[in-house]
């Protein structure tokens, strides 16, 4: 047998298997190479299991589900919080996300959203029709929803990367005096996570350097939505009327300046 593998490797008919850091070195290359904005992931990342911030959700009733999105070649990311994972909030999410991509110079056609096959995001497993998140990501002309093949969890490693991150460099660090302060370093951190630090793994490069260098038409108020709790964002929805049923979530985005409603048949402005 050891005859044979030699004869195998010297006529280069063994292949060889790359180190570890070598497969994320070519990821990494083939990542840059993307259009900037080509790609978004899309992950929740529960907050009660963080020692250091599980005694400050108790005492001042902060959130226990944190919502993120980020865009793969630069690292851009936002953020949104919640009591619950949901249909409903993810929801919110996602569209408060694209109306500010696309208010900021961002066109969305061609980009596609990636998340896992939570409830969240797809609904129902057994559902006949398309889930509320997957319509609201579709209504946006040229834009599409990806689900990850079973199994694959490694395909949603740069989100993940900074949910390990933050939780780092923000949740086991800092203490809040309620939920107002939470929110407010919450947005700190986001606007020097996507401004000032810079990430060696991209060329030690800023995100807002990226995104520049790529389209210097983008506004540089992409950088700088801030978070929002996701329930009183919910609860703020002037025209909601509850109708029962799961065919019929809400969502309004990021200014407030007008609401749009899931009624299971279209949508009514």
């Amino acid at each position: 047998m050891k005859a044979i593998r030699r004869i195998w490797r010297e006529e280069g008919l063994l292949k060889v298997k790359r180190r570890k850091h070598k497969t994320k070195q070519n990821l990494r290359a083939e990542k840059a190479k993307m259009p900037v904005g080509r790609q978004f992931c899309v992950d929740t990342k529960d907050l009660d299991d963080i020692p250091e911030l599980w005694p400050q959700i108790q005492r001042f009733n902060l959130p226990l589900v944190q919502y993120t999105v980020r865009e793969v070649v630069s690292g851009l990311q936002y953020v949104a919080y919640a009591r619950e994972r949901s249909l409903c909030y993810a929801t919110l999410f996602i569209e408060r996300i694209l109306v500010h991509l696309q208010a900021c110079g961002r066109p969305l056609a061609g980009s596609f959203i990636q998340t896992d096959n939570g409830s969240e995001f797809i609904g129902s497993w057994n559902a006949r029709e398309d889930s509320v998140f997957a319509q609201a990501v579709c209504h946006v002309p040229g834009l599409t929803q990806r689900t990850l093949p079973p199994g694959a969890h490694t395909w949603q490693a740069d989100v993940e990367t900074v949910h390990r991150l933050l939780e780092d460099e923000f949740y086991e660090v800092e203490t809040f005096r309620g939920r107002r302060d939470f929110l407010a370093k919450a947005t700190t951190y986001l606007l020097w996570f996507n401004v000032a630090r810079t990430n060696s793994y991209k060329e030690h490069q800023t995100p807002w350097q990226i995104l520049h260098q790529r389209n210097s038409d983008l506004r540089p108020e992409i950088v700088a939505l801030p978070p929002v709790f996701l329930d009183d964002l919910f609860a703020a929805m002037p025209d909601y009327t509850p109708g029962g049923g799961h065919d019929v979530i809400p969502w309004s985005w990021a200014s407030g300046k007008h609401a749009v409603r899931w009624h299971g048949g279209g949508y009514n402005p």
